[in-house]
């Protein structure tokens, strides 16, 4: 009875003595782990989004490959032959060379370079004659005409320039039809000019040739030429309205005070097909010799023009 009775003794004593020393051990809570310690220097760079795709740059009819052109033009306007300020004569020199219309003809040789941009090389040349009568005493050239005169002339001018196309807008083309280039070129102008009197006697009544002072048989022809160099800057405008038509339009030009004057126009419809393709349009050149000199020229001419051109793609 009494070792039954210690039982419960014993099991109170041995709780009391667990809970005072804490019980089963516990297991402390988690603690959160610090991030590890990172370097400045090491970012992550992320890939940049993908690009949209480049919309692709259509090449219009002569804007690739080579081509050569050939125009006939038919000008009005006629040239003016006049004393400078340079003569050191008295008699009078205004004269307008009457033309009997004929026709000019020009070549064109083109190739392109880079996007859009072309180099193209130009030349032009009209030649035409004519008579009048003098009104006054005249000196043209080195001859002396009387008032009354009946004088016979002819005159040639010749145009050449070399034009880089620079494509200024829009860029990128990419599908548009709408082109507009400066126009950066060097050119050369000339105007060669003859007088004659071709009713004045050569011979005496009695057939002898006539000579003057010094011996020399007696002429009446006078001629001469007039030439220079010049820069020239101006716009080009071109639409395509599609593969077989297109509308262009040029002007350039370049001014030095008192000296020399040059500017040209032209604006065309282009129809193509194939290889070849026809221009009906219109042109205007303009130009000057130095007003410094004993004699200068200067003329507008202007009219419509028909061409053909050869393109190698």
């Amino acid at each position: 009875m009494k070792n039954f009775l210690r039982l419960p003794l014993c099991l109170g004593i041995c709780l009391t003595f667990w809970a005072a020393t804490g019980g089963a051990q516990q297991k402390p809570p988690e603690q959160p782990t610090a991030p590890p310690p990172t370097n400045p220097l090491d970012v992550h760079i992320q890939a940049p989004p993908t690009l949209p795709p480049k919309a692709p740059d259509v090449r219009q009819p002569g804007e690739t490959g080579w081509w050569i052109s050939l125009t006939e033009f038919l000008p009005s306007g006629d040239p003016v032959f006049n004393k400078g300020r340079g003569a050191t004569f008295t008699p009078d020199s205004l004269t307008s060379l009457p033309s009997n219309r004929n026709l000019g003809t020009g070549v064109e040789l083109g190739i392109a370079l880079g996007l859009h941009n072309a180099l193209r090389f130009q030349y032009f040349s009209n030649k035409s004659s004519g008579d009048f009568t003098s009104s006054k005493e005249l000196e043209l050239w080195d001859q002396d005409y009387p008032s009354g005169t009946y004088v016979a002339s002819n005159y040639k001018v010749q145009n050449a320039k070399i034009s880089f196309d620079f494509l200024t807008w829009p860029y990128p083309v990419e599908s548009r039809k709408f082109r507009l280039k400066t126009l950066w070129q060097v050119q050369y102008t000339s105007m060669q000019s003859t007088f004659n009197a071709p009713l004045l006697p050569l011979v005496d009544s009695n057939g002898n040739p006539l000579t003057d002072s010094s011996g020399n048989l007696i002429s009446y022809v006078g001629t001469g030429n007039h030439w220079f160099i010049s820069p020239e800057v101006g716009l080009g405008v071109a639409y395509f309205s599609g593969r077989h038509l297109r509308f262009e339009a040029n002007a350039a030009g370049f001014v030095i005070p008192r000296h020399n004057t040059v500017w040209d126009a032209d604006a065309t419809a282009n129809i193509r097909t194939g290889h070849i393709e026809l221009r009906l349009g219109a042109k205007a050149f303009h130009f000057k010799t130095s007003p410094n000199a004993a004699f200068y020229d200067h003329a507008t001419l202007f009219g419509p023009f028909v061409g053909i051109r050869w393109h190698s793609e």
